[in-house]
């Protein structure tokens, strides 16, 4: 395939060399040839890997970059050229704070699994105290439940009748204040709420007569 395209290259070069240069004499088989010729003899140069005399950035120049001081760029060029880079490999060894680190963080994400299995079961204890906790309030809620729904229904019978009450007593009061006054009264106006006061100061002298009529019977 890369002959084909490369005879189609050589073509078009021939056709546009003659379209240049008509008066020419042009072979373009024997280009052709020539051209495969040379490619087949091409031989490019290897590279050169300066392996004896590796790169060492200095330390001491402001020049060198500050990533190219560091313990980690050692390590590298330790890799890289071993004993050639110059580097002391015992420098390139964590540090004892260093290690205590490593460790820590070792133990933390990768516990034993003495470790782990306690953590597993501690874990299972706390999931069953609130599973049972949450089941015993639930059982004791349950159990006051019926007095709840008794609670409730009294509260809402009482309530109903206390709305009764005071309509009906309202409506005493305006059959009264018509039956006193002669017309039909706004329960909002000063003289329906005067009639009112004096007739609950009434009713509460009332009350207060017979009660201390009842203690002296008894």
């Amino acid at each position: 395939m890369a002959t084909s395209m490369l005879c189609r290259r050589t073509a078009i070069f021939s056709w546009a060399i003659r379209r240049v240069s008509p008066l020419k004499s042009y072979n373009p088989a024997s280009s052709h040839c020539g051209l495969l010729h040379q490619i087949a003899n091409y031989n490019p140069k290897p590279l050169k890997l300066n392996l004896k005399d590796p790169y060492i950035p200095d330390r001491e120049s402001e020049k060198t970059p500050e990533w190219q001081k560091t313990a980690k760029y050692d390590r590298k060029l330790f890799g890289r050229y071993g004993s050639s880079s110059g580097i002391d490999p015992a420098k390139l060894w964590p540090s004892h704070a260093q290690l205590e680190e490593m460790i820590a963080e070792e133990r933390e994400w990768n516990p034993p699994l003495r470790v782990m299995l306690k953590n597993v079961e501690a874990k299972t204890k706390e999931a069953n105290a609130k599973r049972l906790a949450k089941e015993k309030l639930v059982a004791a809620n349950m159990a006051k439940m019926p007095k709840m729904v008794a609670d409730w229904r009294k509260e809402k019978r009482e309530a109903k009748q206390k709305l009764k009450d005071e309509k009906a007593r309202r409506e005493r009061l305006l059959a009264e204040a018509r039956e006193r006054f002669g017309y039909a009264m706004d329960p909002r106006s000063p003289k329906f709420l005067e009639m009112v006061s004096e007739i609950e100061k009434e009713e509460k002298k009332k009350r207060k007569t017979r009660s201390v009529s009842s203690y002296f019977t008894d």
